[in-house]
């Protein structure tokens, strides 16, 4: 029986040999994405869903500061990965500011169980990963430090897609 569904699944052109080192790849094309992730998760676990909220309203104030601040080319004399790197600084200055700033007019609820609502939770996670994968290939130089993979850079990378995947946190935040 088993080997009668094999055959039909190769007359039928399924590819039904996974590769290992296809696996690999793709695991480590999305590396990037996963470790993103997770540390928004585990941030919104350990300090609430407020938490997160205000550091997605820290991202984009980050993002409008950051598309017009007039002292990158003052405070990256060299170029490649050096100016990247303290650009991306620059920029996560911007996200703690503009969180610091939030928290204190939107405090939230600071005594919230760690797994109290957890849809919600990987939803902000989610959405606080898709703000940084845009912000990766559109308005940061990460992608001159690391390179995600291409399955990655169809989703987030093509322009025509950035403003609906900037717009998309801004409606989950109507659902959380």
């Amino acid at each position: 029986m088993h080997e009668n569904s094999l055959k039909n699944c190769e007359r039928r052109g399924y590819n039904i040999e996974v590769d290992t080192s296809q696996i690999i790849t793709l695991f480590q094309e999305s590396l990037f994405m996963v470790i993103t992730f997770s540390v928004f998760f585990s941030y919104t676990i350990l300090k609430g869903r407020y938490a997160l909220i205000n550091v997605i309203l820290g991202l984009y104030l980050a993002l409008l500061i950051s598309l017009k601040f007039p002292y990158y080319d003052l405070l990256t004399e060299g170029s490649g990965q050096t100016a990247a790197i303290i650009k991306i600084l620059i920029f996560i200055a911007f996200i703690i500011v503009g969180a610091m700033l939030f928290r204190r007019h939107i405090p939230g609820d600071d005594y919230e169980p760690a797994f109290y609502k957890l849809w919600k939770k990987i939803l902000l996670a989610t959405m606080a990963t898709v703000l940084v994968m845009i912000f990766s290939f559109h308005a940061l130089p990460v992608t001159e430090i690391i390179t995600p993979g291409s399955p990655i850079q169809s989703l987030f990378a093509p322009q025509a897609n950035f403003f609906w995947w900037l717009i998309l946190p801004i409606i989950a935040l109507f659902v959380v």
